[in-house]
């Protein structure tokens, strides 16, 4: 039996900046291919992406850049968006160093190419840093949609305005 989508998203409620943020973490790598649909509409509802990857393991480091280029070209196509999603590219597994089949710098030119923050760590030793990851992200996401709440969509309260005078409904002064 497939898992359903429930169990691969999960919620948590969190205060950022004095403000409640309801957060949905969606985890692809938990349940069944669904197939590649499913995963798009994944993609397309996220404010930010924190792709993982194994240094040891070449393939899950193939399979995070595969995840990087449709995370962009889905976005880029995407009306509703207006601001390149965030996305932070993330080596583990940094105390298994000896077994590196993904050197840094090429993690780091991939980051840089796609205009993504880098990080290498070890989740087994150092698990404040995964804690410090997800800190960073949701603040910037946060910060992200605050800034897209300010910004209106230049002249709209003059475009209502317009329509008014055009159809001629003038408001009365009080």
């Amino acid at each position: 039996m497939k898992p359903s989508l429930s169990e691969c998203v999960y919620r948590k409620c969190v205060c950022v900046e004095g403000r409640q943020v309801h957060l949905e973490l969606y985890e692809p790598c938990s349940q069944a291919c669904e197939g590649k649909s499913a995963l798009n509409d994944q993609i397309r509802w996220a404010d930010g992406f924190i792709l993982v990857y194994d240094i040891s393991d070449r393939s899950s480091f193939l399979t995070a850049k595969a995840l990087l280029r449709l995370i962009r070209e889905l976005h880029l196509g995407s009306t509703k968006r207006n601001v390149d999603p965030l996305i932070f590219l993330v080596g583990n597994k940094q105390d298994l160093c000896h077994m590196r089949e993904v050197q840094r710098e090429e993690a780091q030119r991939l980051a840089a190419e796609a205009h993504c923050q880098f990080y290498e760590l070890s989740v087994a030793e150092h698990y404040q840093e995964v804690a410090l990851i997800f800190s960073k992200m949701v603040q910037s996401v946060s910060r992200g949609c605050k800034e897209r709440r300010r910004r209106r969509p230049s002249g709209s309260k003059s475009v209502a305005k317009l329509i008014n005078n055009v159809f001629g409904k003038r408001r009365k002064s009080v």
